[in-house]
């Protein structure tokens, strides 16, 4: 007969501290043997009846569910060898998943990060961090890695190939560390890495980036895009259509942008769901925005359609097909972007997210940091306060002239 139980199991230590460490017991024929979870929770945190972690705990949700994961794992495998009546013991049990868990490595864990994106239908991440862990793989030339293996020593020889031979620039550098420090994060949880071998934080590998120069488009310039004068319905009028408004509304992201639809709008408001942070907000629509969209009433065909053409022909269900057509507009968009931008004769680059810059750029310190970060739908203040530091040069250039008035 074989039972499973989680427990709390007490652990003195060699300065005399009882420890309680967490544990699955499993007994089998009344010998018993543990596997240990790699965390230590007081007896206050712990409720003995439910084995589970109380709700008082800050990573009680963590916890548990790491508990639920590693029991039902153990009751398959006991499940398993008890239907094919061969005889075991507890020890080899817990050594049977013990192997299991030391045998994940970082690019095993790494297939399941990127098969969950895909489950999830977050086929941009999930691209976009397949092409990170490749670029890993070219480093390590295609074979196994193991968490123990990724230390500081190896890490400062990633960044020095990625930036030096693979041309990358610091930024994209250190968003490929930032996925490996999630994958690692989730192998300590998972107990397959303990936390000792944790190459990041204070006097290890700090993930710093460095500070970019974002430029948006002045007054002056969004007025000469405002008057061009382009032949209507053609592409490059399209164009100019999406990207005004996106600027007109704080800088919607375009793919935000091409996946509204009528029904979004109510009383001359727009209601929307931010995909990148999944924040609701309400915006009033401006006359400029009212004109754009009145080009477009007339290819509306239900309240359900969207109001620019680029998703009609397509089935939205289909989250792949959704997302590479979003990412060819947005090629052709920036594409004709750079003509309007030759047209106007504004000699600044002009992509899609520009509009979100030329917007803070304008609003500079004109609007308090809190009525900004609702604009732009920031989850954080900090946020906002460090992005429109890119745009608000007024008192230090009247600090530079007094400086320099002698």
């Amino acid at each position: 007969m074989s039972t499973l139980s989680i427990i709390l199991h007490p652990k003195v230590n060699n300065f005399g501290i009882k420890k309680y460490r967490l544990a699955l017991r499993a007994t089998v024929n009344r010998k018993r043997s543990y596997y240990y979870f790699g965390r230590n929770i007081e007896p206050k945190f712990w409720n003995q009846s439910a084995e589970s972690v109380k709700k008082s705990h800050p990573k009680y949700k963590q916890l548990n569910r790491l508990i639920r994961k590693k029991y039902d794992q153990v009751d398959d495998l006991i499940f398993e060898l008890e239907s094919s009546k061969e005889k075991f013991t507890a020890k080899e049990i817990v050594d049977s998943i013990r192997n299991k868990v030391e045998q994940k490595t970082f690019f095993g864990l790494a297939d399941d990060h990127i098969q969950n994106l895909l489950r999830a239908k977050n086929h941009n991440r999930a691209i976009s961090d397949k092409s990170k862990i490749n670029r890993i793989k070219e480093f390590i030339g295609n074979r196994d890695l193991t968490f123990e293996q990724i230390d500081q020593s190896m890490l400062k020889k990633l960044k020095i190939f990625l930036v030096a031979k693979e041309g990358l620039s610091e930024r994209s550098a250190m968003n490929i560390f930032i996925l490996i420090r999630l994958i690692y994060n989730v192998a300590i949880r998972d107990n397959i890495v303990e936390q000792k071998f944790y190459p990041f934080g204070r006097g290890k590998i700090k993930i710093k980036f460095p500070q970019t120069i974002k430029i948006g488009l002045t007054e002056n310039e969004i007025c000469r895009i405002e008057k061009l004068d382009l032949e209507c319905k053609s592409a490059i009028w399209h164009t100019k259509n999406v990207f005004l408004f996106s600027f007109y509304l704080a800088g919607i992201r375009i793919s935000d942008v091409l996946k509204l639809k009528w029904s979004d709008i109510l009383e001359d408001r727009l209601y929307y769901k931010m995909s990148k942070n999944n924040k609701v907000d309400s915006l009033k629509l401006s006359p400029k925005v009212i004109n754009i969209l009145d080009f477009y009433k007339n290819e509306k065909r239900t309240k359900n359609d969207f109001i620019f053409p680029e998703l009609k022909t397509i089935n939205i269900k289909d989250s792949k097909a959704t997302y590479s057509r979003i990412k060819t507009s947005i090629k052709k968009f920036n594409t004709h972007l750079s003509k309007i931008a030759e047209i106007a004769e504004i000699d600044k680059k002009i992509t899609n997210h520009i509009a979100r810059h030329s917007f803070g750029n304008i609003a500079g310190d004109k609007v308090s940091p809190h009525m900004l970060q609702k604009l732009y739908r920031h989850t954080s203040l900090s946020t906002t306060i460090n992005y429109q530091g890119n745009f608000i040069h007024k008192n230090t250039d009247e600090a530079l002239d007094t400086i320099m008035n002698f």
